[in-house]
C-alpha cells in the first residue's frame, strides 16, 4: 500500500509561480505532482474521493476549488499532462485508474464505492469496466473544478456545468507557450532572411508566427468552416496580402518576375505556416473531435508541406538571384 500524502486547498506563491512558468512553457514536462492518494482536510471513511491528473495546474485547480471540503484526491500518473489531453493520449485511462485504486488500497480507506472524475476525462475511462474490475462506481463531475462545491450539494450537474467553453481568455492563456516554443526557429529565420534576402521577407516570417500563434486563437470562432486547416489558410492568406502588395511596391531595382517570385513566397508560406501552427489548438477546443483532427491532418498536411516547399524554393531562388546579380 502506498503512503497517503497530505494537501490543503490554499495555493502558495510557489504554486502560482509554477503555473506562470507552465503557461510560458518553462521546463514543460516538470510541472507535475507525485501520483497517489492525498488527504484533503480531515477526511473520514465516508468522505468523497476525487480523481485528477498529476499535472500541477489540474491538481491545484481541483484542491483550490474544494475550500472547506474534507476528502481524498486520487492522482493518476498522466506524465504531467492535463486531464483532457491525457484522456486523449491514453494516460488518464481505465487501466491507470484501476491500477491506482489497487496500489493506494482505496477500498480499505473509504466505505463507499464512488469516485468523482472530471467530465473531461470521460473519453479515456470506461466507467462500466472500472465497476467490473474494482466495484467502484465512476461519477462524472462538472467540466470546471470551480463548479464542484455546487455539484456536491446534489451530485447533479446542471447543463451549464456540462458545457465546455473556449472563451477569449481561455484561448489567450495558450498563446505564451506557443510563442516560446516557436521563438527560436522563427528568430533564426528572421535573421537569415534579413541578412540574405530583405527586411520585408524577414518581417513576413515574423508575421507568419504571429498569425499562427496569436491571431489564430484570438479570431478562431470567427474564421470560416470548422476545419482548423482551412481557418489557417484563410487567416494566413489575409495576413499575406499586405506583404504580396509590398513585394510589388518596394522594387529595390528588381524585375517584375523577381517581385512575383517573392510575392508567391508570401502567398504560399504564410498561409501554410498559419494553418500548421493553428493545428496545435485542436487539442484545446471543443470544436473538434479526435477523429476529425486525424482526418483533417491526413487531408491537409501534404497541402501545407507542398505550399511550404514552394515558398522555400522561391526564397532560395530570390537569394541566389540577389547574390548573382
Amino acid at each position: 500500500m502506498e503512503a497517503i500524502f497530505r494537501t490543503d486547498s490554499s495555493l502558495a506563491f510557489s504554486n502560482h509561480l509554477d503555473h506562470f512558468m507552465a503557461r510560458w512553457g518553462y521546463r514543460r514536462g516538470n510541472h507535475r505532482v507525485e501520483p497517489g492518494l492525498y488527504r484533503l482536510g480531515n477526511p473520514d471513511p465516508k468522505s468523497p474521493v476525487f480523481v485528477t491528473a498529476n499535472y500541477t495546474l489540474s491538481f491545484d485547480a481541483l484542491r483550490n476549488s474544494l475550500k472547506g471540503q474534507d476528502g481524498y484526491i486520487l492522482v493518476l500518473d498522466t506524465h504531467g499532462i492535463n486531464v483532457w489531453c491525457a484522456a486523449g493520449k491514453g494516460t488518464f485511462s481505465t487501466d491507470e485508474l484501476v491500477k491506482k485504486i489497487e496500489e493506494c488500497n482505496v477500498k480499505d480507506i473509504v466505505t463507499h464505492r464512488v469516485l468523482i472524475l472530471p467530465q473531461l476525462g470521460a473519453s479515456g475511462v470506461s466507467a462500466h469496466e472500472v465497476k467490473q474490475r474494482t466495484h467502484f462506481k465512476v461519477e462524472y463531475g462538472p467540466v470546471r473544478a470551480a463548479d464542484l462545491p455546487e455539484y456536491l450539494q446534489t451530485h447533479q450537474a446542471t447543463p451549464a456545468m456540462r458545457k465546455v467553453s473556449f472563451t477569449l481568455a481561455e484561448r489567450l492563456v495558450l498563446v505564451p507557450v506557443e510563442l516560446v516554443q516557436r521563438f527560436l526557429p522563427f528568430l533564426a529565420a528572421f535573421i537569415v532572411l534579413w541578412l540574405l534576402l530583405s527586411p520585408l521577407a524577414a518581417w513576413g516570417a515574423l508575421a507568419a508566427m504571429i498569425s499562427g500563434c496569436v491571431l489564430f486563437p484570438v479570431l478562431l470562432p470567427w474564421l470560416p468552416t470548422r476545419q482548423f486547416s482551412i481557418k489557417g489558410f484563410v487567416l494566413g492568406g489575409l495576413v499575406a496580402l499586405p506583404f504580396v502588395l509590398a513585394a510589388f511596391l518596394t522594387t529595390g531595382g528588381q524585375q517584375l518576375w523577381q517581385q512575383m517570385v517573392l510575392a508567391l513566397a508570401f502567398l504560399t508560406g504564410i498561409p501554410a505556416v498559419t494553418a500548421y501552427l493553428g493545428l496545435n489548438f485542436t487539442g484545446s477546443t471543443p470544436l473538434t473531435s479526435h477523429t476529425e483532427v486525424e482526418r483533417e491532418m491526413k487531408r491537409y498536411i501534404r497541402v501545407m508541406a507542398g505550399m511550404a516547399g514552394i515558398c522555400i524554393v522561391c526564397i532560395i531562388a530570390s537569394i541566389i538571384v540577389r547574390f548573382v546579380a
